[in-house]
């Protein structure tokens, strides 16, 4: 899970208006950092298959919501992706 103040700092960061908390820019970046979290986590224990499908299931959230902002708001998902590294 994220820290509290992370996720807040995440949010304040990507939000569309100030009352925005869940708008799919603000999802996928939450995702992201969730997933650097999962893949450290899995570099010092490679044997924790829990974590691992947990990552599994993070990205393919993170994958359908950029699927769903590359249909609608195909600039969006072009600036997000360079915002956060994202390879496509």
């Amino acid at each position: 899970m994220l820290e509290k103040e992370k996720k807040t700092e995440i949010i304040e960061q990507f939000r569309i208006n100030d009352s925005d908390t869940g708008s799919a820019e603000v999802q996928v970046a939450l995702f992201t950092e969730r997933l650097k979290k999962l893949t450290e986590h899995l570099k010092l224990y490679p044997q924790d298959h829990h974590s691992r499908h947990a990552l599994l299931k993070v990205i393919g959230k993170q994958r359908r919501f950029m699927a769903y902002l590359s249909r609608t708001k195909p600039e969006t998902h072009r600036l997000l992706s360079t915002k956060l590294g994202l390879r496509k």
